[in-house]
């Protein structure tokens, strides 16, 4: 346990391994990714009370979190002010701390927008008012080498569109007002377009567009995939014209959970370059990497219903050795959990994941 709480990455980062990897290119080293890690996981591995509040000391430690765990990247996301209620509930279940923590959730019921009138009248975030400021923190803060990931904050086209109306209200409204449905995404598309269109243009040192929008359960679809094909997937493709259009070409990594085989030729066909976190229970790593290999790139699927949260260390240094095995070679793998590194994840299970992929994926360190 003193080994593993101690370690720290020896390796200077480099973006180019990471986009090498995304790009299905096989690097020096088989990278570790990650579309979030909890606060409270970061804290406990740089051995803080809590995380700063302060945003600048929060993305100094960012940058620092990044380094010793073994990142090629900081992550910095791009803000809008979305207006629409959700419910805050406080919950005392870290791993790491015993502090509570807070989370919000989204309505199933009533959203703020349930007509067309409604869509027209929203205030709808102008990309020019995005608040950009931890991107450029993370540039000026993040050393030579490293890459900077960005999202945009509270989820991606469709996400945000069944968070506005509800979730109830935009499953009945695919039938009963497929108009209020096509309207509301094409607004958050053009929100999420914008504010990209800025992060490339205003923030050259960003390396990753990550985009996190789910679509899928582990048995299968939120919604006939055709809503997909209309109302979501024609945004991925002009994302992924602007992102090839940067110089260098930026890689188009998207987020969902769930089972996806029906949409994977959508999503490459769109121009997606890796898909993230195939879930454990949804999807088999082995047999998608077979379907996908050198089209798409392949993030995670260390399991977080057992391994990650309820295992020991040595099972998941296991579990990233199997997985390096049967899906590294090639390359187009970054190795991380199968959603995110949660507060319930212990510490010395976080880094047993990410010192097991330095020390067996071509890293010496």
């Amino acid at each position: 346990m003193a080994d593993i709480a101690h370690w720290r990455a020896r390796r200077p980062p480099s973006i180019e391994r990471f986009t090498d990897a995304l790009f299905c290119r096989e690097p020096d080293s088989i990278p570790v990714a990650e579309l979030k890690v909890d606060e409270t996981v970061k804290a406990a591995f740089l051995g803080l009370a809590r995380w700063p509040k302060d945003p600048r000391e929060a993305m100094e430690a960012e940058v620092r979190f990044a380094l010793e765990a073994g990142y090629d990247y900081v992550r910095a996301p791009a803000t809008v002010d979305y207006q629409h209620p959700g419910t805050k509930h406080r919950f005392a279940y870290s791993a790491n701390t015993d502090e509570e923590q807070e989370r919000l959730w989204h309505r199933q019921g009533g959203g703020v927008l349930r007509s067309m009138a409604d869509v027209e009248v929203y205030p709808w975030p102008d990309p020019a008012s995005a608040d950009l400021s931890a991107l450029h923190l993370a540039a000026e803060l993040a050393p030579e080498g490293m890459g900077i990931v960005t999202a945009l904050k509270g989820g991606g086209i469709f996400e945000r569109a069944w968070f506005l109306l509800g979730f109830e209200r935009f499953m009945t409204a695919t039938v009963e007002d497929p108009q209020l449905v096509a309207e509301t995404m094409r607004r958050a598309g053009e929100v999420w377009y914008g504010v990209v269109e800025r992060c490339v243009a205003e923030c050259p040192r960003v390396s990753v567009i990550w985009l996190c929008d789910d679509l899928a359960y582990a048995e299968g679809f939120m919604v006939n995939p055709s809503i997909y094909r209309q109302h979501l997937f024609p945004w991925l493709e002009r994302l992924s014209a602007l992102c090839r259009r940067c110089d260098p070409p930026l890689p188009l990594v998207h987020h969902s959970d769930g089972k996806l085989w029906d949409v994977l030729d959508d999503l490459i066909a769109c121009g997606v370059n890796a898909l993230h976190p195939i879930e454990p229970k949804a999807m088999d790593i082995v047999a998608l990497k077979r379907r996908v290999a050198g089209r798409l790139c392949l993030i995670g699927n260390i399991d977080l219903g057992y391994t990650l949260t309820r295992g020991t260390p040595a099972e998941v240094e296991a579990e990233v050795i199997e997985r390096i095995r049967t899906v590294g070679p090639g390359g187009g793998y970054c190795v991380g959990s199968s959603n995110s590194v949660t507060d319930y994840v212990p510490v010395a299970n976080f880094v047993a994941m990410n010192k097991a992929t330095h020390e067996h994926g071509g890293c010496q360190g």
